[in-house]
């Protein structure tokens, strides 16, 4: 698996992000994305072994487009500069949280775990589940092994101010300010090219593991 190639165009596509460039070298694309799909099996069928949620996906399943959805008039690219997926369950565009591995040059590639975005009724189920079993989710989040693979913890854009039907003295009130739950490791360009790339990334999905599945049963709730 050549994953250099696939480091390569994507450097590529971020120094000629337009259309013209892309239909010139479309084959180059298929390649790199057949790379990184295959990437992305490797990497399924190892956390199919351990995490029985997101057991019977598929690369296509999980694959984000690398076609831009939600450009505004200022961003003038139509490509994003990374290859992503996101492993959850039921799809990539599922509500649930899961994890996630990107790859993009320069330093940019990461993983990680969580869930980004979540809609108004999962934010308030997150929360009360928080809210709830603040013991456990100190626990998840002090967890030795995630601390280790993902050594900023588990953060999130935040508000200002407590969420509605808390207040000021809460328990666990910085957590509950939290409007997305995700732990991150970037990855550097030669670790994307190491041997045993797929078992650290895997590693790191098992040390995460923890957080996902309270999240998903505050979510089931």
């Amino acid at each position: 698996m050549d994953r250099a190639f696939l480091l390569d165009f994507l450097r590529n596509l971020a120094a000629n992000n337009h259309k013209t460039w892309m239909d010139a070298h479309r084959a180059d694309y298929h390649q790199a994305r057949a790379i990184y799909t295959a990437l992305v099996q490797e990497v399924l069928t190892g956390l199919q072994a351990f995490e029985p949620e997101v057991r019977g996906l598929t690369p296509a399943d999980v694959m984000f487009r690398i076609n831009k959805n939600d450009r505004s008039q200022r961003d003038p690219e139509p490509y994003k500069r990374r290859m992503g997926a996101g492993m959850k369950r039921d799809g990539r565009h599922a509500p649930w949280a899961g994890y996630f591995l990107a790859i993009q040059p320069e330093g940019h590639s990461w993983m990680g775990g969580g869930i980004w975005r979540p809609d108004t009724t999962g934010l308030t189920r997150i929360r009360q589940e928080i809210h709830y079993n603040g013991a456990e989710f100190q626990a998840v989040r002090e967890a030795a092994d995630l601390q280790q693979h993902f050594p900023a913890g588990v953060q999130g854009e935040q508000l200002q101010r407590p969420p509605r039907g808390y207040d000021r003295h809460t328990p666990d009130l910085e957590w509950l300010q939290l409007k997305q739950f995700t732990v991150v490791q970037p990855i550097a360009d030669a670790d994307v090219l190491r041997p045993d790339f797929v078992p650290r990334v895997l590693a790191g999905f098992r040390a995460a593991q923890p957080l996902v599945r309270f999240l998903n049963e505050g979510l089931r709730d």
